[in-house]
């Protein structure tokens, strides 16, 4: 089967929907999460500190979703209706059969909750079972150990580092630790995640 490149679309679980990133998601976005410095600590823009400057995040996001370099979503808590976070597929490739999941921050009270573990779970869904990707792969920062261990807990395998592979926006370089998932593996992962969520 040949992949098939990600596009616009809304996922809906039970938790969680996924729906294409627009400015409209601003003002939930900003009571939401605000300028948390946890959360805008390994992100790289300076913390905003309007909901104004977080709709020019957002309007970043956008233009590469115009350049066809990115396809967004706005993650939607559906006990409140209202957006949490977004997440979204870069760096993808029909021919190489390939997608990354990135760009992905959520307000504090989402983390650790079924919120991201259903939002990954849709978009692996799509990715390998309605796209025909064969590899999904992750990248963040490898200080990051909160977003590492979050990824190894998908059932992703650790790659490796790529060093001095982008700037922090303290000007600081960053390296990038690198995790996949190939279509072979993503049965067995899929279940375990499935099992998560029924535990709650």
């Amino acid at each position: 089967m040949t992949a098939k490149l990600p596009a616009p679309v809304t996922l809906t679980g039970r938790h969680v929907r996924l729906e294409p990133l627009s400015r409209d998601h601003a003002s939930d976005l900003w009571a939401t999460v605000g300028p948390d410095p946890d959360v805008w600590r390994w992100i790289p823009f300076h913390p905003p500190t309007t909901e104004e400057e977080l709709g020019e995040v957002l309007d970043i996001r956008l233009a590469e979703v115009a350049a066809g370099t990115a396809v967004k979503f706005a993650v939607i808590d559906l006990a409140s209706e209202r957006a949490v976070g977004i997440t979204g597929y870069y760096d993808f490739s029909a021919q190489n059969e390939l997608v990354e999941i990135g760009g992905t921050w959520y307000a504090r009270s989402a983390w650790r909750t079924a919120i991201n573990t259903e939002a990954k779970l849709l978009l692996l869904v799509h990715a390998f079972e309605d796209l025909g990707m064969g590899r999904v792969f992750w990248k963040t920062d490898a200080l990051n150990d909160r977003s590492r261990n979050a990824i190894l807990r998908l059932g992703a395998q650790y790659e490796g580092i790529h060093r001095r592979e982008k700037l922090r926006a303290n000007g600081v370089w960053r390296d990038s630790a690198y995790f996949s998932m190939l279509a072979d593996e993503w049965p067995t992962a899929k279940s375990r995640l499935v099992e998560r969520l029924s535990r709650g």
